[in-house]
């Protein structure tokens, strides 16, 4: 998995690779106008015009270094330095006088500033940025975003903060070619907004400095998911692949159930038990003929906890309702369970209610809530940066794995440590999806992965399940059922 550094362990990491390599910081840099060169032509043909907009500090000695790089493809290149009160760095000015070509200072900007470019690359500000652009830095930010270009920002879009709320204005990047390493900026869906498609590109920055640094935050990888995979011996049963309980479902919201139960079917667990009401007895059935049925005392709803020794985990919420007999059967099965759970939907929402039951969650616990059913359990917060703080902490105070659904989904864990996970697409908002997901989660919990495993191995596979649907599918048309069908071809991919 990749580590995710503060602006803080990035500067101290290029210092580190600059002094023990060694290598010279304008050739540190000139490696990466090269990598940045080496994705940018790749995409584009010399037949676009590209206008190169720099600030004067190293990100704008970037611009440079790639202007003159990109001139020797071919490309028709036009540089703008905006003057304002930052300094001139001593590799922005040894990139200066390699550029063979006229540079325009910008003092004042305009609206047509950027006219005529058919792609423009935003190379102002980079990670180091501490404060809002303003005067001149943010006129021509406003410039750059009113023009009709495909806009590709340099390491990271000008007046983005790397790791705190960003204010003021900001480049809204189509693209953005960074160095190394993720900005946690980039994870998050306000600050994310701004940075469009990003790529990682390597500029050979010290891998041992990298590794030994010290974050809470982590971006997973496929990689990860192969490591974590169980392997299914020969001589395997059913046995060895836990019991799952899921409790699920209510009259007129079966459905829920039916794709929890399916996607624990198709998580590998040995044996799955699918608590619904009486009514809905033959729906679940008739639906998931390979799941085990047991029958709630109530007709329509979830009213009575069953007896849970005999299964490794459970899961609960998905269509389950809000009946106060419901909210009752929680607290019992809560009170009684003494082992991990995940718990998503209705259980979320009745926890968000009922504050007080909080902490009766198990230790090693799963919750799945996406942002509003989160809100209601953690109260309101201000920026995405408190959103995620609220979510560790919460972690760490009940001692539970948080997956919190969305773009890029974070996973919080007791030991205050976050996850990224960026399989998905905008196609998996609808509903059934995150029935989808708890099933999935429930039976890799049953199966003997860790809490944290079984979350970040849920939200990867879930993710690239849907992925590959919307391949076949499209993301207009893609239903839940098709991240299920899709599941096999997911654990396939990761192994």
């Amino acid at each position: 998995m990749l580590r995710i550094l503060n602006t803080s362990q990035i500067k101290a990491l290029d210092e580190y690779t600059i002094k023990h390599e060694p290598v010279g910081s304008i050739d540190l840099m000139e490696r990466a106008c090269h990598a940045f060169v080496s994705w940018f032509t790749l995409h584009f043909d010399v037949t676009k015009t590209v206008g190169v907009v720099c600030g004067t500090g190293n990100n704008g000695g970037d611009g440079l270094g790639i202007a003159r790089l990109l001139m020797e493809w071919g490309f028709q290149i036009k540089v703008w330095v905006v003057r304002g009160s930052v300094p001139e760095s001593a590799d922005f000015k040894i990139n200066l006088q390699r550029l063979k070509t006229e540079v325009i200072d910008i003092k004042t900007a305009s609206d047509n500033l950027f006219a005529d470019q058919h792609i423009l690359i935003d190379a102002i500000f980079g990670s180091g940025l501490s404060r809002p652009p303003e005067g001149i830095y943010s006129d021509v930010i406003k410039s750059i975003n009113r023009v009709n270009a495909i806009r590709i920002a340099i390491d990271i879009p000008s007046g983005l903060m790397a790791d705190k709320p960003s204010t003021g204005e900001i480049v809204q990047a189509h693209h953005t070619i960074t160095f190394q390493l993720p900005k946690l900026s980039f994870l998050l869906p306000k600050s994310g907004s701004f940075v469009g498609e990003w790529r990682i590109v390597n500029i050979g920055l010290d891998e041992k400095f990298i590794m030994q640094a010290e974050t809470n935050y982590f971006l997973l990888e496929q990689s990860d998911m192969n490591a974590m995979l169980h392997e299914r011996k020969k001589f395997s049963h059913k046995g060895n692949f836990g019991h799952a309980l899921l409790i699920a479902g209510s009259y007129g919201k079966m459905g829920a159930a039916v794709l929890g139960a399916r996607a624990a079917m198709r998580s590998g667990v040995g044996l799955l038990t699918v608590h619904i009401p009486k009514r809905c007895y033959e729906i679940i059935q008739t639906s998931v003929p390979e799941a085990m049925a047991s029958v709630d005392k109530a007709d329509d709803w979830f009213s009575s906890a069953p007896d849970t020794k005999n299964f490794v985990t459970v899961g609960i919420g998905p269509g389950i309702g809000q009946e106060k007999q419901s909210a009752q059967a929680l607290k019992d099965l809560l009170v009684k369970v003494n082992k991990p759970v995940v718990i998503d939907a209705d259980a979320l929402n009745i926890l968000g209610a009922n504050k007080e039951l909080q902490k009766l969650i198990p230790a090693g616990s799963i919750l799945t809530p996406h942002p509003k059913e989160f809100e209601r359990m953690v109260g309101s917060w201000t920026d995405d940066f408190e959103r995620l703080q609220k979510q560790i902490d919460f972690s760490r105070r009940t001692k539970t794995v948080v997956l919190l659904k969305g773009a890029n989904t974070s996973i919080s864990t007791p030991e205050g440590k976050a996850y990224f996970n960026n399989t998905g697409n905008p196609g998996m908002a609808t509903g059934g999806s995150g029935d989808v997901l708890t099933g999935l989660v429930t039976g890799l919990l049953a199966q003997g992965y860790t809490s944290v495993e079984s979350a970040l191995l849920g939200a990867w596979i879930h993710g690239l399940a849907g992925d590959r649907a919307a391949v076949n599918k499209g993301t207009e048309t893609l239903i839940a059922s098709d991240i299920i069908d899709h599941l096999p071809e997911a654990f396939a991919l990761c192994r």
